[in-house]
């Protein structure tokens, strides 16, 4: 393989997950930057404020984790919790498409002030279904006002036992007259040679009875998390600072490698042949009691918010 030295890029690139290397730290990771692709999602919802800021968080850490999953394969993030917000979902699908929504009491999140957990507690299930023939898995880490981030630490510490660090952040762009949503991941883990597991993100827990095996940490992480963990939530968001500018920053010293990215896009899998296919498997009396009162069938997504309307008389109703 050949690797050409050059400057770190100060071209801004949003909507992307770009793997790099930091070889001499026996260092792998991803680092996300959201733009336009999570705004339009989060307008599509006009979700509260923090319901918003949770969301976005949700799906910068699903394409962190999903997009180990290449060209094919599906990767779903949910949360069910006894909070303000019940449930979060993000679908990835790889490579790039990846969708949300969440469900919550207007009442409680109002009442829920600045920086409060509107999780609570709960789980939050990792599911990744490879595609083909491979085996479908499912991590499941308990959610106990920790949020996003540090839930993914344990998860890593208790389920992969290889040595990881997570950052997330999300906030707004502010204009004359407009605000922009954008969020930014990273994802920091420790392979030295020595072990056999893959630096990417591992399928799910262990079958029940697998000896669980862990890599030992030495000076190397200790460094590559030193390093990792002095990113600032407003340079994963920061418009002006391009993704390599930012690993060259944490890991110049040592020498970091940047691989192609990958671009990432807010694509629902919701169709008007899929909402036809769904109503023709109803019979005509439970499709009569869908008539809205303006005598038709009114259908909206959940995840992108799109409205199709269905005539009831095609439906025998």
């Amino acid at each position: 393989m050949s690797v050409t030295e050059r400057a770190a890029s100060a071209k801004v690139i949003d909507d992307i997950v770009l793997p790099f290397a930091v070889e001499a730290l026996s260092t792998r990771g991803r680092l996300v930057r959201l733009g336009l692709a999570v705004d339009h999602l989060l307008k599509r919802h006009d979700y509260p404020e923090s319901v918003s800021k949770l969301v976005a968080e949700a799906v910068a850490l699903a394409a962190l984790l999903g997009s180990t999953l290449k060209l094919e394969g599906r990767f779903q993030l949910q949360t069910k919790t006894d909070g303000p917000v019940s449930m979060v979902l993000v679908d990835f699908d790889a490579p790039s498409n990846f969708r949300a929504l969440a469900r919550f009491d207007k009442a409680r999140v109002a009442r829920t002030g600045a920086g409060e957990d509107l999780l609570g507690r709960g789980h939050m299930a990792f599911t990744i279904d490879p595609g083909g023939d491979m085996t479908r898995y499912q991590g499941v880490i308990a959610l106990e006002g920790q949020g996003f981030e540090r839930a993914a630490h344990h998860y890593f510490e208790r389920s992969e036992q290889i040595p990881t660090l997570v950052r997330l952040a999300v906030g707004e762009t502010v204009a004359a007259r407009s605000r922009a949503w954008r969020a930014g991941g990273l994802i920091v883990q420790y392979l030295p040679a020595s072990t056999q597991r893959r630096a990417d993100f591992h399928p799910g827990d262990a079958p029940e009875g697998t000896e669980p095996h862990r890599v030992e940490e030495d000076d190397a992480w200790a460094e590559a998390q030193a390093r990792a963990a002095t990113t600032e939530a407003h340079e994963l968001i920061d418009p002006t600072l391009s993704g390599e500018r930012l690993l060259f920053r944490l890991f110049n010293e040592r020498g970091v490698r940047v691989f192609e990215p990958t671009d990432l896009m807010a694509v629902c899998r919701c169709s008007a042949e899929g909402v036809d296919a769904m109503l023709r498997s109803f019979p005509p009396e439970e499709v009569r009691q869908m008539v809205g009162d303006d005598g038709m069938i009114g259908v909206t997504c959940e995840f992108c918010s799109t409205k199709r309307v269905f005539n009831p008389a095609d439906y025998g109703a």
